[in-house]
């Protein structure tokens, strides 16, 4: 299917910064996005909450936004638009995919670790505390909004929605948002 005319000004007014231009954009292919989200996991053989593709859809349109919108840059409308970010959504889900198969390879290994160190009681009470200082420490040393998000999500346990409420902030914008703050959490220094 050849490029339109619709889509030609459409990924224009988005390079050019025009107003309302990525609200379209995001209005017109978030369904296409959650569909290529959902194909590409299905093919994985992998099961994903609606939250987990809420966030992946979130951190694909980041994507199209990093490094000075990039990516959009390179589309040299030879296809369609639809096409065009089919191929590069489905490419940014699959390493999407396989960063979280590491962190969850990762943290199963961590888990048994701790299982372990429990088991034979390595991990005393005094050590306990040390952790539990670390942590308040950690959220002491990030930026409020930050600190609040990370202690709901993970301390409280609260949902995207209940967060999105508290912080008075869109729904969809509390997956990247907690993506930024685990970055930023992971480069605090400990005490």
């Amino acid at each position: 299917m050849p490029l339109t005319n619709t889509d030609r000004r459409l990924v224009d007014d988005l390079l050019a910064g025009n107003a309302g231009s990525w609200r379209t954009f995001v209005d017109r292919f978030t369904g296409l996005i959650l569909q290529v989200i959902r194909q590409t996991a299905q093919a994985h053989s992998l099961k994903l909450s609606a939250d987990d593709a809420e966030d992946l859809c979130a951190d694909t349109f980041a994507e199209l936004l990093t490094r000075d919108k990039s990516a959009l840059r390179s589309f040299r409308g030879r296809c369609s638009l639809a096409t065009w970010l089919t191929v590069i959504a489905r490419r940014i889900v699959v390493r999407k995919l396989n960063e979280h198969r590491y962190r969850q390879a990762l943290g199963h290994v961590m888990a048994h670790q701790a299982a372990v160190d429990y088991a034979s009681s390595e991990l005393n009470a005094g050590q306990r505390t040390e952790q539990k200082e670390q942590v308040e420490y950690l959220l002491s040393a990030l930026p409020r909004e930050a600190a609040a998000l990370l202690q709901a999500v993970y301390l409280e346990g609260c949902s995207y929605a209940e967060v999105a409420l508290r912080l008075g902030r869109p729904e969809n914008s509390i997956g990247p948002l907690l993506s930024r703050f685990r970055a930023l959490a992971a480069n605090v220094q400990k005490p």
